[in-house]
């Protein structure tokens, strides 16, 4: 089956009757273009899904030969781990003879189409994703797998391909943290965690629920919340202080909303870690500047990073099989600080 063609610059140039190098500067927003040209010559391209080949600019640019790019989709650059993740991509892509294109869904499953749909036309070799919160469907995920793009998930897995992954142990991580906090006297332990809709929610949730029942402890619903922000945690943690029996722990599924819990706890005269525990999941640098210091659960993100692109590099030069996922699991580390009894680290 032919490819469908894909609208070039050329093509533009020819259906509005201008010149190629017209084109190319009025889409650079060049100013020796008059501002209604490139505006018109700007809306045509939008209307016709046009994507500016960047991947061949830098191969027209280059003298060094071929330049292998893999595109790379970070939810958040803002947010510590994903940061960290990307950090170890860049890292190992560079050692490999790779680059990166980076771009980031801020969470939302529209951008996040429009990213695997510019990737695509720009032919990266392949993609390491973290999909997006709002993301419930799959249709540009399947479209890419179909048209052999490979593509290696991390933190966040799409459920309805079996693709190559790389994720941290969530689930032990989790079991080990509130095992942690029970041995230490903790009774009642909330739980702030994300939808059950991603691999992690659901994996992160069953260490907590199991690390309950393994001493003995039952599940109270009361105690668990779909909470992954400060703002949130913030917004909900005062009414939970107010319950008649009220949480002596919370286990927050990140270090921002654990954080969130800490100033609340404070700001309401509660005694931390002597009357309330927390512990959050990252170890990021906020772990260490808040007061008492975190106890979270390290990622490793740079790890996750550099697993990623092992197997993305390993795909695209037929030293593993593109037909067979690849999985591999970061251990993670319990790092005790002063938001829980007995300062030590596991």
């Amino acid at each position: 089956m032919d490819e469908p063609h894909v609208l070039t610059m050329k093509d533009i140039a020819r259906m509005l009757g201008v010149s190629v190098a017209t084109v190319s500067r009025s889409l650079k927003d060049s100013p020796s273009i008059s501002k209604s040209r490139r505006e018109a010559i700007q809306k045509f391209a939008r209307e016709h899904n046009y994507y500016p080949n960047v991947i061949a600019e830098q191969l027209r640019n280059s003298r060094k030969g071929p330049v292998k790019t893999i595109g790379v989709i970070i939810p958040e650059f803002v947010h510590y781990y994903f940061s960290t993740v990307l950090s170890g991509i860049e890292e190992r892509a560079q050692e490999l003879g790779y680059r990166i294109l980076v771009a980031q869904s801020k969470e939302q499953y529209e951008r996040e189409v429009r990213i695997c749909e510019s990737f695509y036309h720009n032919k990266v070799c392949g993609i390491i994703v973290s999909q997006a919160k709002d993301t419930v469907t799959y249709d540009h995920f399947q479209k890419l797998e179909k048209e052999g793009v490979p593509l290696v998930f991390y933190d966040r897995i799409c459920p309805v391909l079996n693709a190559s992954r790389v994720v941290v142990d969530d689930y032990m991580g989790s079991l080990k943290a509130v095992s942690y906090l029970i041995e230490h006297g903790c009774k009642r332990i909330a739980y702030y965690g994300t939808s059950h809709n991603m691999e992690i929610g659901k994996n992160r949730f069953s260490g907590y629920k199991d690390a309950l029942y393994k001493h003995g402890l039952t599940l109270d619903e009361d105690l668990v919340k779909m909470c992954d922000t400060r703002a949130e945690a913030e917004r909900i943690t005062p009414q939970m202080l107010k319950m008649k029996n009220r949480p002596d722990a919370f286990f927050a599924v990140n270090d921002d909303t654990a954080i969130g819990i800490l100033y609340v706890a404070k700001h309401m005269g509660f005694s931390v870690p002597e009357e309330i525990s927390i512990c959050g999941f990252t170890n990021g640098e906020r772990a260490l500047a808040c007061d008492p210091q975190l106890t979270t659960v390290e990622q490793r993100g740079i790890d996750v990073g550099r697993e990623a692109v092992n197997i993305l590099v390993g795909i695209v030069e037929g030293e593993i099989d593109r037909n067979r996922a690849e999985k591999r699991i970061v251990k993670t580390r319990l790092v005790v600080r002063g938001t829980t009894k007995n300062e030590e680290e596991r």
